[in-house]
């Protein structure tokens, strides 16, 4: 598996998206690594949710499924 080019936050996925970040946190537990979801570690510990491209398109699927 390549390495992502590209992870956006899950504030930046939630704008692009145009939904709210509750909504893509609680759909997110559903998604793997190979996916696109995965986690940002910082210098103070801190961690921030991250999607890759791929990762954009499955929370589009899921959200359009819930929303059946």
């Amino acid at each position: 598996m390549a390495a992502p080019g590209v992870v956006f936050t899950i504030a930046r996925a939630a704008e692009m998206i145009g939904e709210t970040i509750d909504l893509l946190d609680e759909i997110a537990d559903q998604l793997e690594p190979e996916d696109g979801c995965l986690w940002i570690y910082d210098t103070d510990e801190r961690a921030t949710l991250g999607f890759t491209e791929r990762g954009i398109e499955c929370l589009k699927e899921l959200i359009a499924d819930q929303k059946r």
